[in-house]
């Protein structure tokens, strides 16, 4: 399984949304130097709240907002809701290669669903919440063991700064 061949396949962003809410997506993205994108942004959400689209609009806005926990929960939707389409286990503990496996899973999706995941593992290590964050890197490793993710890098970054919380906290 190559986590990079995805060609000729739909991507998440090829799902047509509605008119509305793709007109408040834009109105978001237009209204975002101002500080204004929130809101249409939560309302394309009500709209579309399964709509991975909006959910990346969405993680991307808490994100650069520095606004982390919503950017775990968004991340943790969109976990949710991939993992549902690809009859994955509910809790990515229990994920497994074999789960991958099969003619019926769209590559595009398995790949989203575990750089979802990466996310949420970054965005635990700005939380500081190493722990978790290692998991689920250290799943993203597991599931891709040719490291075509990268997710390898960000293991480093997270032991790294574990590391230095230990020695910072015992001198």
């Amino acid at each position: 399984m190559d986590l990079l061949d995805f060609e000729g396949q739909d991507l998440y962003f090829d799902t047509p949304l509605p008119e509305h809410v793709e007109t408040l997506i834009a109105q978001a993205s237009d209204a975002y130097g101002d500080g204004d994108a929130e809101l249409p942004l939560l309302k394309a959400y009500l709209f579309e709240p399964e709509n991975l689209t909006v959910l990346v609009a969405l993680y991307r806005f808490f994100y650069y907002q520095h606004r982390y926990m919503e950017t775990l929960v968004i991340a943790e939707r969109a976990l949710g809701i991939v993992g549902k389409q690809l009859e994955f286990p509910a809790d990515w503990h229990d994920l497994t290669a074999a789960h991958l496996q099969g003619d019926n899973k769209p590559m595009g999706l398995i790949r989203f669903y575990l750089l979802a995941l990466k996310g949420a593992a970054y965005v635990c290590l700005r939380l500081e919440q190493f722990d978790l964050g290692r998991e689920m890197v250290e799943k993203v490793i597991e599931l891709d063991p040719e490291d075509r993710l990268n997710a390898s890098v960000l293991k480093n970054v997270i032991d790294e700064a574990n590391r230095l919380r230990l020695v910072v906290s015992n001198p």
